[in-house]
């Protein structure tokens, strides 16, 4: 493909766009550009100016990208749904895909685990074999900090709220396995007074205990 070809190809899409939260467009923001959204939306798909994550959300490629075959990672679609759907304060990274941002679980899975505000039913993604489940949670009580993805910076637990949420629903994700392992690399990142204490705010000290006593520390 030509500079030229790849200029006319981003010349097809709408600013506004690739001002979006984390690139996320969807087809209620497309209604405000188009009057026929749906067919613009195909269209910008077919010449490669937005991917489409699943019905109704689409990414617009980054500019060095136009032309490839890209697409951005799980943890990181998911997290762009997420906050086009709540927003950036009520959408956080939570459970394993917290852990895979945190770098502790090299392997990629295929379930992605955002906390929300309200219920959401599971997302399945169009351009993989790949799920986003939503749980519910008081997101402002969340102990999170943001952490870039190549979509943008989304709200992911921390190191102690992480290893307590894994701890307390090991099987959520579809990644048991890959737990523990995750659990005892991150812990030695964590504040132990931290974790106790959001174990504590959280109601979430029987997961303390649990957690103290697979790692062997006193109580």
């Amino acid at each position: 493909m030509t500079s030229s070809d790849v200029r006319r190809r981003r010349t097809g899409l709408p600013p506004e766009f690739a001002r979006l939260p984390m690139r996320m467009v969807r087809a209620a923001t497309a209604a405000d550009v188009y009057a026929h959204p749906r067919a613009e939306l195909a269209r910008l798909t077919d010449v490669g100016l937005l991917h489409r994550l699943a019905t109704g959300f689409y990414v617009a490629v980054p500019e060095d990208q136009v032309g490839a075959e890209w697409m951005p990672g799980l943890e990181a679609a998911a997290a762009g749904i997420a906050v086009a759907a709540y927003g950036r304060d009520d959408a956080v990274v939570m459970g394993v895909s917290a852990a895979r941002l945190h770098g502790v679980i090299p392997r990629a899975l295929a379930t992605a685990v955002v906390a929300v505000p309200t219920r959401h039913d599971p997302i399945r993604l169009a351009d993989r074999q790949a799920v986003v489940r939503f749980v519910v949670r008081d997101t402002a009580r969340l102990d999170a900090e943001r952490i870039d993805t190549e979509l943008g910076a989304v709200l992911v637990t921390t190191a102690e709220q992480t290893v307590l949420d894994l701890v307390k629903r090991p099987g959520l994700g579809d990644a048991e396995p890959e737990v523990w392992p995750a659990v005892e690399q991150l812990y030695r990142r964590c504040d132990p007074d931290v974790v106790a204490e959001i174990a504590a705010t959280q109601k979430m000290r029987t997961t303390l205990v649990r957690l103290q006593d697979r790692l062997g520390e006193q109580r």
